[in-house]
């Protein structure tokens, strides 16, 4: 592939829900460390980058393989800043940053990537180049067309459709379907970026089941995905191993194993790349997740 893609993991330290959020342990490593291994396994990568305001978040990811070649202002680093932000501030502080013609964010709060993800998502981008960006979604736990803000002492729906009136009375099957954007993946043209946007206009859409969409914001969070972590295979996610905070400088992953590892999961999210919106609706999804939305 000639085109260069640049990896960016955003990890800011202000994080008010949980203290070290970004490098609090996470079933045996820093949980940024998740990221960092899914961007250095990733064939296409050219380069991975960490945004952070912080020393001690810049040491951590400079052990598990990533570079730091900046820290980030901490007027950038704020609960307000936008993601716009972090991503401008990197490609103005990065030698031949026009050399690269994507730009992929992988968040740390979202750990569980299965092998191929990533890769089946920078192609897929490639293949639309109509395209501004695309952006991984799962089912949404519920319809935003039944939900409500106050506006002057009255309750105003938060979304109407004029081909459903009053949406918020119709029942659920009638309402479009809709999804929520996890944070494993965004790949954007630079385009999009030097535009002064993430996403742009056209956002491809990238279905990720809900089995691996997690968010962790607060510490209860961190023990119930670890316990939904152990479920998984080491053949079906890219795991850190053989490196910890208090082992000598390694690889961060098993090199040996991935070329197959890589096969035997590259053919499972080849088929997703082509994926279109109608498409998603047939996309598995259990009873129950249905019936929450």
């Amino acid at each position: 592939m000639g085109e260069k893609v640049l990896i960016i993991i955003p990890a800011r330290g202000g994080s008010k829900g949980v203290e070290n959020k970004n490098i609090r342990m996470f079933a045996g490593h820093p949980l940024i460390a998740y990221s960092i291994t899914a961007a250095l396994f990733c064939q296409y990568a050219s380069r991975v980058v960490v945004s952070t305001d912080s020393d001690e978040i810049a040491a951590v990811a400079k052990h598990y393989g990533a570079e730091v070649p900046f820290l980030r202002p901490a007027e950038l680093a704020t609960d307000t800043s936008r993601d716009i932000a972090f991503c401008q501030h990197a490609l103005g502080n990065i030698d031949g940053a026009d050399e690269y013609s994507y730009i992929v964010i992988l968040r740390p709060t979202s750990p569980i990537r299965p092998y191929g993800f990533i890769e089946a998502g920078i192609l897929k981008l490639m293949e639309t180049p109509d395209a501004d960006s695309l952006r991984a979604v799962t089912d949404a736990p519920a319809t935003p067309y039944k939900m409500w803000h106050r506006r002057g002492g009255r309750l105003a729906p938060v979304l109407s459709d004029p081909d459903i009136p009053e949406a918020y009375n119709a029942p659920r099957q009638a309402l479009p379907r809709v999804y929520w954007q996890t944070g494993h993946l965004d790949v954007i043209r630079r385009e999009t970026i030097e535009k002064g946007s993430i996403t742009g206009g056209y956002v491809l859409p990238f279905y990720i089941s809900p089995k691996y969409c997690v968010d962790i914001d607060s510490p209860e969070d961190f023990e119930k995905t670890e316990e939904h972590y152990k479920q998984f295979k080491s053949t079906e996610l890219v795991m850190p191993c053989g490196l910890s905070p208090a082992s000598e400088k390694k690889d961060a992953f098993d090199t040996v194993e991935i070329s197959t590892k890589r096969a035997a999961e590259q053919a499972k999210y080849e088929g997703m790349r082509s994926l279109t919106e109608a498409e998603m609706t047939e996309v598995e999804c259990s009873a129950e997740q249905r019936q929450a939305i």
